[in-house]
């Protein structure tokens, strides 16, 4: 028999118990018979159905929960046991963090996302942002005008800002991804920060980017809040890092 045309063998994978446990599991929320609110069988029961033990059950479990995927609830009775989250949870931006922390991504990846997410972003807010929206945009950046704020808790609100523009564009996914990237790269954001020989002159400048940012959603300006915001982060990346393309293109405030 001649293989010289054949792919070439593989290895067999030994799979763990634990793992096929997590298989069937992400097999019935694929094919929609599991959903957010479901709640999974009893410990005791769920590992008799699996044919496994119960060890391996709560490993599968233990796994689930650290994705965002299920909360696992302790006691008996109707309140106790797996059940599926019915929101996004931190599973994704853990991840991230992590990923970036070993150097998978660099600054200049991380730019370049931002840029492809929060253009887009500031277009729809643009369009689709109500007042109650940019009230709570608002809102944010009177508490950044507070002089006693630190760097960490600038950064804090400086995220939360960009967020809540994510929301405003009506896209669910999407301002879960801003979250979790914000979320992500706070630590960067503060040693960039606090590495400044004047944190709070480079914050003055930001936040008055975000007003004219906020002004432009508000005005229903389409061009004019992406412009803002592809300016506002490519020249932060220039200051901070000294990476992107945004020489000479901050207005002078």
């Amino acid at each position: 028999m001649n293989d010289s045309h054949q792919e070439p063998w593989e290895p067999v994978r030994k799979v763990r118990t634990y793992e096929q446990v997590m298989a069937q599991i992400e097999k019935r929320i694929t094919d929609g018979y599991l959903r957010p609110g479901d709640r999974l069988p009893s410990e005791r029961e769920f590992s008799q159905l699996l044919g496994v033990s119960r060890p391996s059950l709560r490993e599968a479990l233990r796994v689930l929960q650290a994705l965002g995927i299920v909360e696992v609830r302790t006691g008996g009775g109707p309140d106790g046991g797996s059940v599926f989250i019915g929101h996004p949870g931190s599973g994704f931006a853990d991840l991230l963090r992590l990923q970036l922390a070993l150097g998978h991504f660099s600054d200049t990846d991380v730019l370049q996302t931002r840029l492809a997410l929060e253009v887009w972003v500031a277009a729809e807010a643009a369009r689709h942002a109500t007042p109650e929206d940019t009230d709570r945009m608002r809102a944010i950046l009177d508490r950044m005008d507070d002089p006693e704020l630190t760097a960490r808790e600038f950064n804090r609100l400086d995220a939360e800002f960009h967020v809540v523009i994510a929301e405003s564009a009506g896209n669910v996914l999407t301002a879960h991804l801003m979250g979790s990237l914000r979320t992500a790269i706070q630590r960067r954001m503060i040693d960039a920060y606090e590495r400044l020989d004047d944190w709070r002159t480079t914050a003055t400048t930001v936040r008055k980017e975000h007003r004219r940012i906020l002004d432009a959603i508000e005005r229903r300006d389409t061009d004019g809040a992406v412009t803002t915001v592809r300016a506002h982060i490519t020249d932060f990346y220039a200051d901070i890092y000294g990476i992107g393309n945004a020489a000479g293109s901050r207005t002078t405030p």
